[in-house]
């Protein structure tokens, strides 16, 4: 039985570090320096950086698509994954995603449509064919389990997934004498290293270094996973606008050398490079979006439960940006053809049943999604 809770209280170990993704970061870098003499190595380092960084993701395209697409010509969709992949782990490549957000391009109106997935959303999981939390499928299949789970979730096609590490994060944050941020409260949390109460903010529009913004980037002491995934939104933001500041140019090497030391993507340079058109305007034009819901406990198990109204919605939204033909009306009950009827209509937990499972990917860590970090 659901029990809705206004309040999370739940005990687990701190959390180990955890990878932010900079949404469109390299092309940007690339369009503002190609006005100046630093343009033709910006480039060329681009270039290198996006080759080294590719992985192919085991299909020529989405099972929801009819043919391959071109971003030159066609509207796109970029899955943005952060998971902790970090030298200090011990069970490297297993790890959970810490924050998922999917793009939608739309070519014509060269504008951005950002969803952040809540982390704990209960949904189906094609790689294992049951419900969970959506975290859990990079654990259990990596990335491309990563990319079913949405395509499950929205009936979106994913064309193309980034993968990054949090290191870029600070190191990107860091090269650019950091950036502008609105912090909500006082609040206290470690830094990267572990270390306890090591970055304290007060509340305010203020100027933060790479560990302080990521530590405002993963805390959820004092809020939710919607509010944590709108504060991951505007922090993304504050980077583009200050990597699109012509006054950044002279640290782009720095931090290219950070994005492509800790990214993977399924996308070449030429085809990152037709997002380059997006931001020829002077600044992106980026629309943050956020799925509604409300905690839940299952089994004593603390999940997201997505409201259905809602999920229909943002469904209908992003399919008519991406040009998509919509597949239900606002209001549908989306149980019919959606995660929550795929593999099991009951809400029994299976996560922490099979939270030692081995798989391709490893042994899934345990869950630690009740922490600030």
């Amino acid at each position: 039985m659901v029990n809705e809770n206004k309040t999370r209280v739940r005990k687990r170990k701190v959390k180990k570090r955890r990878k932010r993704f900079l949404f469109i970061l390299i092309p940007i870098l690339v369009l503002v320096g190609a006005t100046t003499a630093y343009g033709a190595y910006l480039y060329n380092k681009a270039d290198e950086v996006v080759s080294d960084s590719y992985e192919d993701d085991g299909r020529d395209k989405s099972d929801l698509r009819d043919k391959e697409v071109d971003p030159d010509i066609d509207n796109v969709s970029v899955l943005f994954i952060g998971v902790d992949e970090s030298n200090k782990r011990d069970n490297e490549g297993s790890s959970r995603s810490d924050a998922l957000m999917l793009a939608t391009l739309n070519k014509d109106d060269k504008n951005v449509k950002l969803l952040s997935i809540p982390r704990d959303s209960y949904v189906y999981i094609p790689e294992v064919g049951y419900n969970t939390k959506i975290n859990h499928a990079h654990a259990y299949g990596g990335p491309k389990a990563s990319i079913e789970a949405v395509e499950s979730l929205l009936d979106i096609p994913v064309d193309y997934y980034v993968k990054m590490d949090f290191e870029a994060f600070i190191d990107v944050v860091n090269a650019l004498n950091g950036i502008n941020v609105d912090v909500p409260y006082e609040m206290t949390e470690q830094d990267s290293n572990d270390t306890a109460n090591a970055i304290h903010l007060y509340p305010g529009e203020q100027n933060l270094n790479g560990e302080e913004a990521l530590a405002l980037a993963r805390t959820r002491k004092q809020d939710n996973d919607i509010e944590r995934g709108k504060r991951q939104q505007e922090i993304i933001k504050a980077v583009i606008k200050k990597a699109a500041n012509i006054g950044s140019i002279t640290k782009y090497d720095d931090m290219m050398e950070a994005v492509g030391d800790n990214m993977t993507t399924n996308m070449r340079f030429s085809e990152m490079k037709s997002f380059i058109s997006y931001g020829t305007s002077g600044s992106l034009d980026v629309e943050t979006l956020n799925l509604e819901g409300s905690d839940s406990m299952i089994d004593g198990i603390y999940y997201y439960q997505l409201d259905e109204t809602d999920l229909a919605n943002k469904r209908i939204e992003l399919r008519n940006h991406l040009d998509l033909e919509s597949t239900e009306h606002p209001g549908d009950d989306v149980n019919e053809n959606s995660s929550y009827q795929n593999g099991t209509d009951s809400y029994t937990d299976y996560s922490d049943s099979d939270a030692n499972e081995s798989s391709e990917y490893g042994t899934e860590p345990s869950d630690d999604s009740s922490s600030g970090y």
